[in-house]
């Protein structure tokens, strides 16, 4: 008991509870991170598989796209078929060899048995037919299977001609339930139509399962009604689908990790039936946790399922590892934020031992403070709570022009020219109670010079009731104020001029996306038409029209190949104004006399004096100067035509300043001094088409490349006195526009 009275037991078990109630929170905080690290993992495994079914959702759209794709180049094949018969009345055996043999079957679609045709034909039509057969030393055609029947579609040609196909030669296809199911469809609704599931062994000779594509063939064109359809039709195109080898031809590049089986939808017979299932080690996968997917394609009158498979454990299983790092990383974690935990309980004592270190280092610290202060190059002062200067540097006394004695209790905003604002001090100071704050002034020197320094306000901990409150630093930016404000002044002169120029370029690149549409697209489809039917009309019923007739459809195709001409020269105006400039240094004359062999090779006939000054040089682009000069000099080339001594000069003129200038003049047919504004907008001719060919875009042309180098073009001239172009072009690529 003696012993017990010296010792302070609350010290004691406040001694005790201290460790114990450290290794209760490290068990806790253990506990805690295990429990988050599991939440997470759980989480990201989750994630993990929903990015797999995803996955597999997307590889399933990409199926169903290539399979859709697949069939959409099989109908282009069958659309080739009926564009031959279109040019055709009835295609001979070796024109359809040929076409079959240019479409390369076998290696381009090895899916895909062969490409035939088969009429529509009744009773006596198909007796005309045998009959043409046998004149012809073809033998006799014989229709399988036999018997009376309203309507035959027998197979007439069947290529490539292999053994099997031979075989198929005179089957009926429209006897069979199945098959007149689709082209009884496809006669009806002008579409290609392909047939339920079916064994394709009487087509190709072996017994696989596949559907026949069926595409129809009218006289004159597609009828617009349903029995127009029925008495126009004149046979179907037909292809064979072997429905293995087309998965495969259209998968063949598709990484697949989804089992995959084609159902047929449709209606009728072969409901339901299985078009394609993947190999039993694909197709045999199945359990609760597998991904599946129907994806429904409409296709051609059939409607087609794709189930689609997938395990999910096994396409989970690639992406464990990183699930398993994530686990293994979490413990870990745990395990050492248990460690830390320990190790701050038992470094508590060590604690207090180093406060006494870091009361001995902040004062180091504070001395350090002070030295680098005095000698530092920056003005800095320290302030109190007021504002006023309780110690400055050296630097600080240079910038004022003073003594550091006489900054020292002075108040530090009144040394500036706003000294008087006393609402700035205050939110100055509100300001450095928050953080590090910066700011601008600007103070007079003893000469009256007006100087501007940026101040950076820092508060300074310290003990209760010490009058040290704030650092601030001045630095003299005069200089650098004076430079950005000119930088400013320069950079929003740039950016109205980058402005300016840019709303106008876009507005003129609009405008020729716009042109160059229209153009290729909205004028070429209606002209091709106009061109194309009255082709067709000229030669089917040449003998049903007279000679005027023949007269006003050759006018109308030599107008629509007019037009096309003029599109032509739009589209080439158009690109001169929208291609990139290359420029470099051109030779001028070199340029003019390749234009000028040109003309004569075209014209070897003509004689022409064309006189090109030597020595010509400028900058720009060498194809769109080539392209002035060719068509300057080929319109001096072309008005002289009717000149007794046709002659052309290509010389240069003096011009003072940054651009050169040139001149083409000819003795030609001229032109009318009041029409010369004409001459350079699109289609303004100033003579006869018959006199003289061309389309009114060569001038046009002209003026687009001149002013796109930043140069100027004129004409002038009289009738019958020739004509002078002159333009300009730049010396020096700086000065190209």
């Amino acid at each position: 008991m003696r012993l017990l009275r010296g010792i302070d037991l609350d010290s004691i078990g406040a001694r005790l509870r201290a460790p114990l109630h450290g290794y209760t929170l490290s068990l806790l905080a253990l506990v805690a991170s295990l429990l988050l690290v599991w939440l997470y993992w759980s989480n990201a495994r989750q994630r993990e598989l929903n990015a797999v079914q995803a996955e597999f959702a997307a590889e399933t759209d990409a199926i169903a796209e290539l399979l859709r794709q697949r069939l959409a180049s099989y109908e282009l094949v069958a659309r080739g078929g009926v564009s031959l018969f279109a040019s055709v009345d009835r295609p001979s055996a070796g024109q359809w060899q040929g076409y079959v043999d240019a479409l390369n079957i076998a290696a381009s679609y090895p899916d895909m048995l062969g490409l035939g045709y088969a009429p529509y034909l009744d009773r006596s039509e198909l007796q005309a037919l045998q009959l043409d057969m046998r004149d012809a030393g073809q033998g006799f055609y014989v229709v399988r299977p036999s018997g009376v029947r309203a309507n035959y579609g027998p197979v007439l040609y069947f290529e490539p001609r292999t053994e099997a196909n031979r075989a198929v030669i005179g089957n009926d296809l429209f006897a069979d339930p199945l098959r007149h199911a689709a082209m009884a469809s496809a006669r009806d609704d002008d579409a290609v139509r392909i047939t339920a599931p079916l064994q394709l062994g009487e087509d190709s000779g072996r017994p696989v399962t596949g559907v026949v594509m069926f595409a129809p063939v009218y006289r004159f064109g597609t009828p617009a009604t349903l029995s127009a359809r029925r008495a126009a039709l004149q046979g179907w195109i037909y292809a064979p689908l072997d429905m293995s080898e087309f998965v495969a031809s259209a998968l063949h590049s598709t990484r697949r990790h989804a089992a995959l089986s084609v159902r047929d939808g449709g209606s009728g017979q072969g409901e339901g039936t299985v078009l394609y299932a993947d190999h039993a080690e694909l197709a045999g996968r199945g359990s609760e946790s597998d991904f599946r997917r129907t994806v429904p394609l409409e296709l051609y009158g059939r409607r087609w399922e794709l189930d689609f498979s997938a395990d999910a454990g096994t396409a989970l299983a690639a992406r464990t590892p990183e699930l398993r790092m994530t686990l293994g990383a979490g413990i870990i974690a745990s395990l050492l934020l248990f460690g830390v935990a320990l190790v701050l309980a038992r470094t508590e004592s060590l604690a207090e031992r180093k406060a006494a270190l870091l009361a001995e280092s902040y004062q180091r610290s504070e001395l350090r403070f002070r030295n680098a202060m005095r000698f530092s190059a920056i003005g800095k002062a320290l302030l109190d709570r007021r504002g006023a200067i309780v110690d400055a540097n050296p630097a600080l006394a240079a910038i004022f022009d003073t003594s550091t004695d006489a900054l020292v209790g002075s108040m530090f905003g009144a040394h500036f020219s706003d000294a008087g604002d006393e609402a700035r001090r205050s939110r100055e100071f509100a300001a450095v109670a928050e953080g590090v704050f910066r700011t601008t002034r600007q103070w007079r020197t003893a000469g009256g010079e007006l100087r501007h320094a940026q101040l950076t306000y820092a508060p300074v901990p310290g003990e209760i009731g010490q009058d040290v409150a704030s650092l601030v630093q001045v630095e003299d930016i005069t200089e650098r104020v004076l430079a950005h404000a000119r930088e400013q002044a320069l950079h929003r002169t740039l950016e109205a001029r980058v402005a300016l120029r840019t709303r106008e370029l876009t507005h003129a690149n609009h405008e020729l996306e716009s042109f160059a549409y229209s153009v290729s697209h909205d004028l070429r489809a209606p002209l091709r038409t106009i061109e194309g039917f009255s082709r067709l009309l000229g030669e089917r019923y040449a003998d049903k029209i007279d000679e005027v007739g023949r007269d006003y459809l050759a006018r109308v195709r030599k107008a629509a190949g007019r037009m096309d001409d003029l599109i032509d020269a739009l589209l080439k105006m158009s690109r001169v104004s929208r291609s990139p400039l290359t420029l470099a240094p051109l030779d001028i004359s070199r340029i003019a006399r390749e234009v000028v062999a040109e003309l004569r090779i075209a014209q070897p006939q003509r004689h022409v004096e064309v006189e090109v000054e030597p020595g010509l040089r400028a900058v720009g682009d060498a194809a769109l100067v080539h392209n002035l000069l060719q068509n300057l000099i080929g319109n001096a080339w072309k008005f002289t035509a009717g000149a007794d001594n046709a002659r052309i000069v290509v010389g240069g003129e003096d011009a003072p300043g940054e651009q050169a200038a040139f001149h083409v003049t000819d003795n030609g047919a001229g032109f009318s001094p009041e029409y010369a504004g004409k001459l350079f907008r699109p289609f303004q001719r100033l003579h006869n088409p018959e006199q003289f060919e061309g389309h009114g875009i060569g001038l046009a042309s002209v003026k687009r490349i001149v002013e796109r180098h930043g140069g100027t073009v004129d004409a002038e001239g009289r009738p019958g006195e020739g004509a002078t172009f002159r333009f300009t072009l730049p010396r020096e690529v700086a000065a190209a526009g």
